[in-house]
């Protein structure tokens, strides 16, 4: 998956149950805070480790979008 654009990682507050799959999958862009998950970065390169992470949410709580676009690049919808 490539693209020119950044990424933008939004994590959903009212859906994360803090499993901590993002954080493992994506530790350099992804860690709990509060029992919770917070992306490092709001804006990003773009990794496929960031859409693993998204797709592997138990809650659906990850959503990545292209900044220029606003395309959803995960989770896959």
């Amino acid at each position: 998956m490539t693209t020119d654009n950044r990424w933008r990682i939004l994590v959903d507050p009212g859906k994360c149950i803090g499993s901590g799959v993002c954080a493992g999958t994506a530790p350099g862009h992804f860690t709990l805070d509060g029992g919770y998950s917070v992306p490092i970065a709001d804006e990003v390169d773009p990794d496929e480790a960031v859409v693993n992470a998204a797709e592997s949410c138990p809650m659906e709580a990850i959503l990545v979008r292209e900044t220029g676009s606003d395309t959803v690049i995960a989770p896959e919808l």
